[in-house]
């Protein structure tokens, strides 16, 4: 790894932990979690505005496949993993540890490591950043959207079912052919493991998803049959 892509990777672990601090600051009558959520959706913007600066073909945004990775790749790359270092400390002082959560940021961390460490595969990694974080603003909004007093209300609905149609087609549709091609290319087997990993994380939490939004639409068609029930009775 180049020895600038360390010093980047330093100062943005310094730079988001900077961030989150002067957010808690700002937004003192809310919670931890908050804060942090707030940090991580604009990383997520960054990230894939960054991502897609970096592409160097629309016609084929991920060729060259197992290509050697440029500068501005590498930057990119930089950029994530010195914010998915913070999140993952973060995470560990909020309210609640995810275990997959917690799991999904290792093998974030490695894969994009090994990426910076080999400077290989930067088309591929870069494709990676772009189709995770694609739905990470949504994802926040729907909870900053809770703790604004929005919970179970249309616009907390529409949030949920939007953030649940990008994550579909980002990590089941995007996310599997961007698996094979990684796997299918020459690409040293570190990346190779954690491009697989993380798309079996993105599986196991596609299922929940599901289960989510079966609950949520469940619970509204519920909640308006009741109040329809409640009006006839009146009448």
């Amino acid at each position: 790894m180049e020895e600038s892509i360390k010093n980047m990777i330093v100062v943005g672990v310094v730079s988001w932990s900077s961030a989150f601090l002067v957010t808690r600051r700002i937004l003192q009558k809310r919670s931890f979690d908050f804060s942090n959520r707030v940090i991580s959706t604009i990383h997520a913007i960054l990230a894939v505005t960054l991502a897609s600066i970096s592409v160097q073909d629309w016609k084929c945004p991920i060729c060259p496949v197992a290509s050697n990775s440029s500068l501005t790749q590498m930057q990119v790359l930089a950029v994530s993993v010195s914010y998915l270092i913070y999140d993952l400390v973060c995470c560990l002082f909020g309210e609640r540890v995810s275990m997959d959560n917690t799991i999904h940021h290792l093998v974030s961390i490695l894969g994009l490591g090994a990426g910076l460490c080999y400077q290989k595969c930067g088309s591929e990694m870069v494709a990676c950043v772009w189709i995770t974080e694609m739905s990470s603003p949504f994802l926040h909004l729907r909870e900053l959207l809770k703790e604004l007093g929005y919970r179970d209300t249309p616009l907390n609905l529409a949030a949920d079912l939007l953030f649940a149609a990008i994550f579909t087609f980002a990590r089941m549709v995007a996310g599997p052919y961007l698996t094979y091609v990684t796997l299918s290319a020459n690409n040293p087997f570190l990346i190779k493991a954690t491009a697989f990993g993380l798309q079996l994380v993105s599986a196991f939490w596609f299922y929940k998803i599901l289960r989510m939004v079966k609950y949520k639409l469940t619970k509204k068609k519920s909640t308006s049959i009741n109040g329809t029930n409640h009006v006839n009775g009146i009448k």
